[in-house]
């Protein structure tokens, strides 16, 4: 763990509060980049993505699969939310790699 946080760590963590703190956090980096941000950004993006793909599934699909995707955008919503904390960049398996190459436009 990094002593000295990067440049942007707030708003890290703040795009991990719900859909209006990501909200925030892409219009507060908007103005000024960060790296380390605008990783965070993207990857709650991703996961705010997933937890709508599961309230249309539970609604709409598959109850149980639905409840599987839920519980797995909330696990990593609170793993993402503790790596910003920490000072360490997002590094979910598999899906940060996808996150970074599907949301170039949060650059």
């Amino acid at each position: 763990m990094s002593l000295i946080p990067p440049p942007g760590r707030n708003k890290a963590i703040i795009c991990y509060i719900t859909f209006v703190g990501l909200l925030i956090a892409m219009s507060m980096n908007s103005n000024e980049k960060h790296p380390f941000a605008t990783a965070h950004i993207k990857n709650m993006f991703g996961i705010t993505l997933l937890w709508i793909v599961s309230k249309v599934f539970i609604e709409y699909i598959n109850l149980i699969l639905g409840e599987l995707f839920f519980w797995t955008s909330i696990g990593l919503l609170i793993y993402s939310l503790i790596s910003a904390v920490k000072n360490k960049k997002p590094d979910l398996p598999y899906l940060t790699a996808w996150f970074e190459k599907w949301f170039t436009f949060l650059d």
